[in-house]
């Protein structure tokens, strides 16, 4: 065989061109293959409400994607790409008291938790300072050994705990309990469930180093940047072409997999053993998110204006008040009061929106498959703490759990993270396997957030999974 592509990526998010880029670098001849019109699976940037808004159509903040040890290797800003900092990290508004309000800075985040100020500075300075070793031992494949033990045990012992318990543990009052149940929420899991922390200190860790950004003009920016680089390397990205067979795909190497497993089924199903393809079925899918996003006349007119620093806020109130939200979501309900994560872009980026003008979006936690509109919900959540918001809106776009999965068939009944992230499977993506991007025929891989580490814009699931890739060609593993 003297294949025109030395590997075929099929599907085009950040994992997809993690995996197409490494593959690259190597030497490789590497073709994308995308369904839609334009690369970039979940990170899109379209014109959603009115001519001139721009909207991040999934993920608007990226604090994964800063943290990237592969993204941070590459020359990005060499296309254009650009990060944009808030100046505070998080808003967490409550009722009756003033926001909760993260900065890049420990010191001033701490002074604002009282009695729990000192208990934060020494969880936020470890943390910082490990986080780079952590992750680079625990952001993929687990390494055996370990190469920085001392940090992952300390990391691990904590990370294993459920969030709620954990907040109780580490602070004494319930406004820094608040802060970490609403990073904690995050996981889309109840916060009574063992791992769930691992999330909140992810999240604590990043809000104190590399910051949670936003991309300058949206993050179809990244994408684009992205498709450059792969095409400076000699890749070649082919869009609007869905594949459905592996017959369609041209003669190659490897072909890779940027897709959940459901999709993976339907398109070499009948090429993998049945005893991985049954495992493949029961792979599990998570709770959905209803998002909805706005075209306003004027910014967010937050009660507090501490607000106005922070390009994301976490919108519900208490810790007990979040868990209650969240633990309702798992049981098939619609919270009355949902837990609200909300980004305010064009603050801090303001050529998303006509001159004066604004945009922002919303999602909450949804079971999974909803057909429910919750925009009632999230836009009185928002006038909880903004009052006379409404008056604001211009026009507003909303997307149910349904919806996003038809936008994009990886957010199986819109599970934005491609797969429950809970104890029984965090570590067991897509099945328990010595090497989870290895599928069990001979030059094919998967790619995507339903390998380690997981859900995100970070594409380590792709750079992990070309790594197998070359690996396997060291060995005589593939043919050509």
């Amino acid at each position: 065989m003297n294949p025109a592509w030395d590997a075929v990526i099929v599907g085009s998010g950040p994992n997809g061109l993690a995996a197409a880029i490494a593959l690259a670098q190597a030497g490789w001849k590497t073709l994308v293959i995308e369904a839609h019109h334009q690369p970039g699976g979940g990170t899109r940037t379209l014109e959603l409400t009115l001519p001139g808004f721009q909207h991040d159509l999934c993920a608007a903040v990226v604090p994964l994607a800063a943290a990237s040890p592969f993204f941070g290797s590459l020359p990005l800003e060499r296309y254009g790409m650009e990060w944009v900092h808030s100046p505070a990290v998080l808003a967490h508004p409550l009722d009756d008291e003033p926001p909760l309000v993260v900065h890049r800075s420990i010191g001033d985040t701490a002074a604002s938790l009282g009695q729990d100020g000192s208990a934060y500075q020494r969880l936020a300075d470890w943390l910082a300072r490990d986080w780079r070793a952590i992750t680079r031992d625990l952001w993929g494949p687990l390494p055996l050994p370990p190469r920085h033990l001392a940090a992952d045990v300390r990391f691990g012992s904590r990370a294993l705990l459920p969030a709620d318990w954990f907040a109780r543990l580490a602070f004494r009052g319930e406004r820094a309990r608040a802060l970490f149940a609403g990073m904690a929420a995050h996981s889309i899991l109840p916060l009574e469930w063992a791992l769930t922390a691992a999330f909140g200190l992810a999240l604590l860790a990043t809000a104190h180093t590399t910051g949670w950004v936003l991309v300058r003009g949206g993050t179809q920016r990244l994408s684009h940047a992205l498709a450059a680089h792969l095409a400076s390397l000699g890749g070649a990205i082919h869009t609007g072409w869905r594949v459905r067979s592996l017959d369609e795909l041209p003669a190659t190497r490897a072909v890779l997999f940027d897709l959940a497993p459901r999709a993976v089924l339907g398109i070499a199903g009948n090429a993998l053993p049945r005893g991985y393809a049954d495992r493949l079925r029961r792979y599990r899918y998570g709770p959905g998110v209803f998002k909805i996003d706005w075209a306003l006349d004027a910014p967010i007119p937050w009660r507090d204006a501490a607000c106005h620093q922070a390009a994301t806020l976490h919108l519900g109130g208490s810790r007990m008040q979040i868990a209650s939200a969240e633990r309702a979501v798992w049981r098939g309900e619609h919270p009355a009061q949902p837990f609200v994560l909300l980004s305010q872009p064009s603050l801090f980026d303001p050529g998303r929106a006509p001159h004066g003008k604004h945009t922002a979006w919303a999602y909450c936690h949804v079971p999974h498959a909803s057909a429910a509109d919750c925009s009632a919900q999230i836009e009185a959540q928002v006038e909880r703490f903004a009052p006379g918001f409404r008056q604001r809106i211009l026009a507003r776009r909303t997307h149910t759990a349904r919806e996003m999965e038809a936008y994009n068939p990886n957010y199986v009944g819109g599970d934005i993270n491609t797969g429950v992230q809970d104890w029984r499977q965090f570590f067991t993506r897509p099945v328990l396997s010595g090497s989870p991007y290895r599928l069990p025929v001979r030059g094919l891989y998967l790619c995507s957030s339903a390998t380690p580490p997981g859900g995100g814009v970070h594409g380590m699931c792709g750079y992990y999974a070309a790594q197998a890739v070359l690996e396997d060609a060291r060995r005589g593993r593939l043919g050509g």
